[in-house]
């Protein structure tokens, strides 16, 4: 969250014309996360994040652009001739010869193999 709202101050918390302080970090993203998770609308999450469902929409659209342009160059590539030996190797080794498992590489521990980060 901290480097997404380096990327993009809407992500931080403003006061308004009579000093009230607006939405949170976290209910921001708390509000895109759960709509991308459970594949919903904006209204769906309004009320549970006590936001408008126009507010809903901005904080998504704004999310998936900072992680995309935040995190994209490392974590949302393709993997490498390297990365595929070794989800190959360490799948081989549990028994599951010539299976890829996940592409994402998350089920690793990041122990055996090194993806760039």
């Amino acid at each position: 969250m901290d480097d997404i709202k380096v990327y993009d101050d809407y992500f931080i918390a403003k006061h308004d014309a009579i000093g009230k302080v607006g939405m949170s970090s976290y209910q921001k993203c708390t509000t895109a996360i759960r709509m991308l998770a459970y594949g919903v609308a904006g209204d769906y999450v309004d009320e549970y994040v006590r936001m408008s469902e126009y507010s809903c929409l901005e904080a998504m659209y704004r999310f998936c652009r900072a992680v995309i342009d935040v995190f994209g160059e490392n974590f949302l590539r393709q993997p490498t001739a390297k990365d595929t030996a070794c989800m190959l190797s360490i799948n081989a080794s549990r028994g599951f010869p010539e299976m890829l498992g996940n592409i994402d590489c998350m089920h690793l521990d990041g122990k055996n193999c090194t993806f760039g980060w």
